[in-house]
């Protein structure tokens, strides 16, 4: 059985949803995917293509999109999709609190981040799901950290 219960909070401007489980299980994860499904609603798919068929991929599906050549390629855990826009268009179409640029060339999903690598040399290495490994350019590292540092004391 599942517990719902709604606190209304005039000093909250956007909805949080915290879930309590005693572990990650299916319902869990089924719950996840509800709360991020309504909450990307007002949030295009993304017009992808995969042998030369056209997929919609929903933006939650998303780990990065990043250019190789000059192909923009959109990954998920299942595929990498070739996209017809610009990486700058999609950017406009990508939901700002999931995505960030991470450099000229690379978007990357929030969601999907396992973690971030802050050494010493001032650089930040991104570690995504899949194994998926990437670096933020100097340009952004800034950018980063600041939202690396409003993220933590909004948990906190």
């Amino acid at each position: 059985m599942i517990e719902v219960e709604l606190i209304l909070d005039e000093g909250c401007a956007d909805p949080k949803v915290t879930i309590r489980a005693r572990e990650k299980s299916a319902m869990v994860e089924n719950i996840i995917r509800a709360v991020e499904s309504a909450s990307d609603s007002g949030y295009p798919q993304i017009a992808a293509n995969l042998d030369d068929k056209l997929t919609l991929v929903a933006q939650s599906d998303i780990i990065r999109v990043h250019t190789e050549g000059r192909h923009v390629i959109l990954q998920t855990k299942d595929a990498q999709y070739t996209v017809k826009k610009s990486l700058y268009a999609l950017e406009e179409e990508l939901n700002p609190s999931r995505f960030i640029r991470i450099s000229q060339s690379e978007i990357i999903n929030l969601y999907m981040v396992k973690c971030f690598d802050l050494n010493t040399a001032g650089t930040i290495g991104v570690e995504l799901e899949g194994g998926i490994k990437s670096w933020v350019s100097r340009s952004r590292v800034k950018d980063i950290k600041l939202m690396l540092k409003n993220s933590s004391m909004r948990r906190g």
